[in-house]
């Protein structure tokens, strides 16, 4: 693998990382939106990825495919004081678990410093080749 292939290899994984944790604190910041402009409570999403196949060697890397909403009921709360609350009492919520959210955003930090670090040590690499011609 050439030097420049890795970089973007782990360029395509940092900028897929840094996707999962913006839509990790989408989530995040709307887990009490009852109200959206399409009707209903915030639905949750989820980032899908695929890899890429290089042009040269075959090794790629890996981009978001899609941000995928997710299908599933909303909770629903008893508070019937709520403007949002349906004719029996209840208020649909996102079906989000901030542990869940967390849990994700810890996991694609740790992602991401992964590559930050292998992309400082490919550098370091090409800095102490470019050296040896000296």
């Amino acid at each position: 693998m050439k030097l420049l292939n890795l970089m973007d290899t782990v360029a395509s994984g940092l900028s897929a990382q840094r996707t999962r944790m913006e839509v990790a604190s989408s989530n995040l910041a709307n887990a009490h939106t009852t109200r959206t402009a399409e009707g209903g409570p915030y639905q949750r999403r989820d980032v899908v990825f695929s890899a890429t196949v290089g042009e040269e060697d075959g090794v790629g890397g890996v981009e978001v495919a899609e941000v995928r909403k997710d299908t599933s009921e909303p909770r629903r709360e008893y508070d019937p004081g709520h403007p949002d609350a349906d004719a029996n009492g209840y208020v649909a919520y996102p079906n989000i678990s901030v542990v869940e959210e967390m849990v994700d955003m810890i996991t694609a930090s740790r992602a991401y410093e992964a590559g930050v670090t292998a992309m400082r040590t490919a550098s370091g690499m090409a800095d102490r080749a470019l050296s040896i011609g000296r």
